[in-house]
């Protein structure tokens, strides 16, 4: 037997010890089995930090000031949450709060999540998606700051969910826009968005380290609902890929030569990595233009480029292109997909580039191909 919770190790090597033996214990065809509740003991590990230098480090970021609010991001960081998806759920937390006129966050409780979760479909008519994030948000909170496992929601109406074609540029339409977008690090932002079909956050999060020349391959860590993805690197984007790299060098350099040039990690990479963010390999692909302090920790970082200039730039450009269409930086990605199929490759192909977890995903680009699986023939073309 061994005894875990006395082993001087850090928390990620506590974590990655037991969920061996757990592994061990169920796929090894062992006759013994880990007598541990694995969800209990990883929420308490995760939410408790190992001393009170890392609750210092973690807690001298931003946090918000009400107690029950700065638990529940300390927690959220603890767990490598993103900065955005922390601050998404605090301000589901807040308005929640509002809105049944409740004197702090602490208050909130399982009733109060069913009728605002109505009061968003019924009254604000946000779509489903909207809905479902606030009910993680709320569910979340509650299960992260009282240490409960499962939380009784109860019924609501469901938001609306109106079943959408995406818009698809072609390849007139797609030269157009880039061709407007006179920032050169950003016009090849935009021609990742294409030509890898990277999401707007995947393009802006891509490091040094993640980019494979030899092979033509772009790594995706961790992309929507955490997968990692191998995607292709445009060969007529290589040129360009390089000079950006050769820019990304220099402005290290420049870091280090001012006592700089760390790159902003997850806690939990910061935790295990420490100072290796000081490597050429962990700098973004596309780096902000300025040094920023850390929210996590406070140090002074290089941080990925805003993801709201690329959306801006992105619709500006399709604004001077001329275009009828409602295009942004997704537009580019959905035409990737359906341009593919266009091709003749394969729904799975594409599915697996994309970084789907279910074909049905994918199966929405097949309804905007200009040529749908039964080949279908206006019958006014019969005129």
């Amino acid at each position: 037997m061994v005894a875990l919770d006395g082993m001087d190790l850090p928390r990620w090597q506590l974590e990655q010890t037991l969920d061996a033996l757990q592994r061990f214990g169920r796929y090894g065809g062992c006759a013994w089995v880990v007598s541990v509740d694995w969800a209990k003991w990883r929420l308490r590990w995760s939410a408790k930090p190992e001393s009170q230098e890392q609750i210092d480090t973690i807690e001298r970021g931003i946090l918000p000031l009400d107690p029950a609010l700065r638990a529940f991001a300390v927690t959220m960081r603890t767990r490598q949450l993103s900065l955005s998806t922390e601050r998404t759920y605090l301000d589901w937390v807040e308005r929640c709060v509002r809105f049944h006129g409740l004197p702090s966050p602490a208050a909130v409780e399982e009733g109060h999540i069913a009728p605002f979760l109505e009061y968003l479909a019924a009254e604000r008519q946000v779509s489903a998606s909207t809905q479902r994030q606030a009910l993680n948000a709320l569910v979340t909170f509650l299960k992260l700051t009282r240490g409960v496992e499962t939380v009784e929601v109860g019924s609501f109406l469901p938001g609306s969910k109106p079943r959408q074609v995406p818009t698809v540029l072609n390849l007139q339409e797609i030269r157009a826009v880039l061709g407007h977008v006179d920032v050169p690090a950003m016009r090849l932002a935009a021609s990742l968005l294409y030509g890898s079909g990277l999401r707007l956050m995947e393009v802006v999060r891509l490091r040094v380290k993640d980019i494979d020349f030899p092979h033509r391959m772009i790594l995706v860590l961790e992309g929507k609902g955490g997968a990692s993805r191998r995607t292709p690197l445009p060969e007529s984007l290589v040129g360009h890929m390089e000079q950006q790299l050769a820019a990304v060098r220099a402005l290290h350099q420049r870091d280090l030569e001012q006592g700089y040039g760390l790159a902003s990690l997850p806690p939990g990479l910061s935790e295990k990595f420490g100072s290796s963010a000081k490597e050429f390999s962990w700098q973004f692909f596309f780096p902000a233009k300025s040094l920023a302090q850390d929210p996590y920790d406070g140090q002074v970082k290089r941080h990925h480029c805003d993801p709201s200039n690329l959306q801006k730039v992105v619709h500006q450009a399709v604004r001077k292109a001329g275009l009828n269409k409602r295009a942004s930086c997704h537009t580019l990605r959905h035409s990737f997909a359906t341009h593919l199929l266009e091709n003749g490759y394969d729904i799975r192909s594409v599915q697996e580039l994309l970084g789907h977890k279910d074909v049905q995903t994918t199966m929405i680009y097949t309804h905007v191909l200009n040529r749908p699986g039964l080949a279908v023939r206006s019958p006014a073309d019969l005129l």
